[in-house]
C-alpha cells in the first residue's frame, strides 16, 4: 500500500478522525485472519489474482467517480507496472504462501516492521545515514521478530516450514518497501496516488494472471462461504475501504499520528489468532511483541 504525503495537520482528533482511524486499524487487523481462508485448495497466486480482479474494478470505479483522469503516457504506465509487480502481486502472493505455515497474527507482526526494513534499504541503496534513535528502533524491531518466532522454531530440530514461511513474509515485506519507494518517486513526479494505485492494481492482476497461467494453475475458486466471504472482505474492506480511510486520515492528521495504525493492527491480528487459531503465548513471544511495537513507536518518533 502506497502512502501519500499529507497536506494538512491539525492538533486534535475529532469523531471523524477517530472513525477513520478505527476503520483502518480493524480493516487491516482482520485482514490477516481472512487471508487464512484463501489458502485452502486454491493456489495463492490465483487467490490474489481474484482478489485484485474485484479490488481493481472497485478502485477504478471509485477513481472515476472522484473525477480523476486515468489517461497517462507510456512512461507512467511503466511505473504503474512496477507498482503492480511490487505492491499488488509479489507482496501479497508471498504473504499468502507464508500464511500456509504461520499463525495469522505473526504475519501481521512481520509486515508491521516495514519501516524497519525501509531504514536499512535507505542505508544500502541511497547511503542515507539513520539517526541513533532510528537505528535503535530498527534493531529493537528485529530482535522482537526473533523472539516472537523463537517459540515457533524451538525444539531439537528447526521447524523448516516455519522458517520458510518467515522467509516468504520477509521477502513480501521487502517487496512492499521497494514498492513504496517507487510510489513515493511517482508522487514526486506529480502523479496522483489514487490513479496510480488503480492502474497498479490492474497491472498486478495481469501479472498474477500470466504467472498463474504459465504455472498451469486452475482459475477455479472455492465456492464455499469461508473462501468467498474472505475474498470479498480482502478485496472490498482491506484493499479499498481501508486504503481510502488511511489516505483520508493522512491528509487530516498527518503521517506521524496516522502511522500508529501500524502499531495497533498487529495487536488486533494477534488477538484474533489467539481466539480462532489457538496461538500460544509464551514469555518470549510477549517480550518479542513488546520489542516490535516499541520499535515501531520509536521509528515513528524518529521521523
Amino acid at each position: 500500500m502506497s502512502i501519500a504525503q499529507p497536506t494538512l495537520t491539525r492538533s486534535g482528533m475529532d469523531s471523524t478522525d477517530l472513525g477513520l482511524y478505527a476503520a483502518t486499524v480493524f480493516a487491516w487487523g482482520f485482514s490477516w485472519i481472512a487471508m487464512k481462508g484463501q489458502i485452502s485448495g486454491v493456489a495463492p497466486e490465483v487467490s490474489v489474482f481474484w482478489r485484485f480482479v474485484v479490488a481493481a474494478a472497485m478502485m477504478m470505479a471509485w477513481v472515476r467517480m472522484r473525477g480523476y483522469s486515468l489517461t497517462f503516457p507510456l512512461k507512467d504506465h511503466i511505473r504503474f507496472a512496477g507498482l503492480g509487480a511490487l505492491l499488488f502481486s509479489t507482496n501479497f502472493t508471498l504473504f499468502y504462501y507464508g500464511a500456509a505455515s504461520l499463525p495469522s497474527g505473526l504475519l501481521a507482526v512481520v509486515f508491521s516492521t516495514a519501516s524497519v526494513f525501509n531504514v536499512f534499504l535507505g542505508l544500502v541503496l541511497f547511503r542515507q545515514r539513520p539517526s541513533k534513535l532510528t537505528l535503535a528502533a530498527g534493531f529493537l524491531g528485529i530482535a522482537g521478530i526473533a523472539l516472537m518466532f523463537l517459540p515457533e522454531m524451538a525444539g531439537t530440530q528447526i521447524d523448516t516450514s516455519v522458517a520458510i514461511g518467515l522467509g516468504f513474509c520477509i521477502c513480501g515485506t521487502l517487496s512492499f518497501c521497494f514498492g513504496n519507494m517507487l510510489s513515493a518517486d511517482t508522487q514526486r513526479r506529480g502523479i496522483g496516488v489514487m490513479p496510480a494505485t488503480a492502474w497498479g492494481m490492474i497491472y498486478g492482476m495481469i501479472f498474477l494472471g500470466l504467472f498463474s497461467a504459465i504455472r498451469g494453475q486452475s482459475f477455479a475458486v472455492d465456492w464455499t462461504l469461508p473462501y468467498i466471504g474472505s475474498l470479498i472482505y480482502l478485496a472490498l474492506v482491506a484493499s479499498v475501504i481501508a486504503f481510502a480511510s488511511y489516505l483520508t486520515l493522512l491528509g487530516r492528521i498527518g503521517s506521524a499520528r496516522a502511522g500508529y495504525a501500524t502499531v495497533l493492527f498487529p495487536i488486533v491480528a494477534l488477538a484474533l489468532s489467539t481466539i480462532f487459531e489457538g496461538y500460544q503465548w509464551t514469555p518470549l513471544a510477549i517480550g518479542g511483541l513488546v520489542c516490535v511495537l516499541g520499535g515501531n513507536v520509536m521509528m515513528l518518533r524518529a521521523r
